[in-house]
């Protein structure tokens, strides 16, 4: 059967079976997965070597991040931690201006750090200042989700557009200062569209069912709260480790080896999140081992529902990259002259089909690098724009083979329909925002 028509329906059989007939989520995926592999046409055995792939490539790449950053939320949540950092905000902005401050928070945060790191940290501390100001729940997680997003779509040092920086050969400061300025209004559309989606569908968090009632925090915080910069620097300093990494690995050679090592090690997600756990363990004024264990039994429980859902949409992933699309896809926009409308269209293809922003930056990159000159684009401004397009691109559609989809709806604590309905849209609205403000740059630079 025809790639794109399976694509199409596996999207649609994704909506129907998880809210019409409330089917658990990891059964629709881990079933479509097996059903459109057989549909294309797979071999049965390739069907689930596939499956086998997509599920164990995505718990290597996100499995011990989501266990430690699970346990981390447990204890700053038990501590009382986040609900004193969300005394703390509202404190300084009000409570009609906390989404705003999420959204500049999560932009911020996104610079050096990976949406899917930073939303797993913080998602905690959104909960909270939901909890807290007892409205604004989906407001708060598409804020948190899509300030994050934006910035790792088209910033260096993120993998996909730092990666192709290095097949076009183009300037890394320039990606970086352009980059940065076009993830400003896909993060101020994440904003606008994230209250009126929240005024839209009015989500609470008390219309949880039973699939994702093992993620909602405890709703018994200590009487006496830690002091809010312990609080913030069980968060930032992970968060500063994982960016001075980041930093770093710009321009090696400037650094000591002895240096590169050792950031190099702290600076990694999963040593960066055991470094945070330290600091939070800090923050009880007296933890016994029972409690420890209790957290820690806790939080692996938490953790292993999103653990199978989001390697279940690796696997559905993985057969969606196997069909084919990406050729087909490919062949056709080569004949066609569209300017910078050509990556950034390629690279929307190749997101929505496998659901890797980086794989699909990548592949556009690789594939339009010896091109570039016979599509009009010879200067070195020309590269920096070229990338821009296709990190625009990457950011348009995130949906259920998207890991980073799965993370928001599990740790956001939000149902997967509603997910493709606000989360999934926002991302649209925000990538061709990109997009257009891109245009505006290319016509003022060109």
């Amino acid at each position: 059967m025809n790639p794109l028509f399976l694509l199409l329906l596996g999207i649609v059989a994704i909506i129907l079976l998880s809210s019409r007939f409330k089917l658990h989520t990891f059964v629709v995926l881990f079933g479509l997965t097996l059903t459109l592999g057989l549909l294309a046409g797979f071999v049965p055995a390739d069907v689930l070597k596939y499956a086998r792939e997509g599920f164990g490539h995505t718990i290597e790449k996100v499995g011990l991040l989501i266990v430690l950053g699970t346990l981390l939320g447990s204890l700053l949540d038990r501590s009382g931690a986040t609900l004193s950092i969300a005394n703390f905000l509202l404190s300084r902005v009000g409570a009609g201006q906390t989404a705003l401050a999420v959204t500049l928070m999560a932009f911020l945060v996104g610079l050096p750090i990976f949406c899917d790191s930073g939303f797993i940290v913080l998602s905690g501390l959104v909960l909270a200042l939901a909890q807290r100001v007892q409205q604004g729940h989906l407001r708060l997680v598409l804020c948190l989700a899509g300030g994050l997003y934006s910035v790792h779509c088209l910033v260096p040092p993120h993998p996909g557009i730092t990666a192709a920086v290095g097949v076009l050969n183009a300037d890394t400061g320039q990606m970086m200062l352009l980059g940065t300025a076009l993830a400003l209004p896909p993060t101020v559309v994440a904003y606008l569209w994230a209250r009126y989606a929240d005024r839209r569908f009015g989500w609470s968090v008390d219309q949880f069912d039973a699939e994702i009632d093992t993620l909602r925090p405890e709703p018994s915080p200590p009487t006496l709260l830690p002091s809010v910069t312990g609080a913030l620097a069980a968060i930032f300093v992970p968060i500063g480790l994982i960016a001075l990494k980041s930093v770093l690995g710009l321009n090696p050679a400037l650094w000591p080896a002895t240096l590169l090592t050792g950031v190099g090690f702290l600076g990694d997600p999963i040593a960066a999140l055991g470094v945070g756990i330290g600091i939070a363990l800090s923050l009880f004024p007296k933890l016994t081992k029972a409690l420890f264990n209790e957290l820690t039994e806790e939080s692996i429980v938490k953790a292993g529902p999103v653990l199978v859902i989001v390697a279940a949409g690796g696997a559905f992933g993985e057969i969606i990259k196997h069909m084919g699309l990406e050729t087909q896809l490919t062949g056709f926009a080569q004949q066609v002259s569209l300017g910078l409308l050509l990556p950034f269209g390629l690279t929307v293809l190749l997101k929505t089909a496998q659901g890797s922003s980086t794989v699909a930056v990548l592949a556009v990159a690789s594939l339009l690098q010896p091109l570039l000159p016979m599509l009009g684009f010879v200067t070195d401004w020309d590269k920096v724009l070229v990338l821009a397009a296709m990190g625009a691109g990457s950011m348009t559609l995130s949906h259920a083979n998207d890991a980073y989809f799965w993370v928001v709806a599990r740790f956001g604590q939000l149902p997967t329909p509603l997910m493709l309905r606000t989360y999934s849209v926002m991302t649209v609205w925000m990538g061709l925002s990109a997009f257009l403000s891109l245009l505006l740059v290319a016509w003022l630079t060109r």
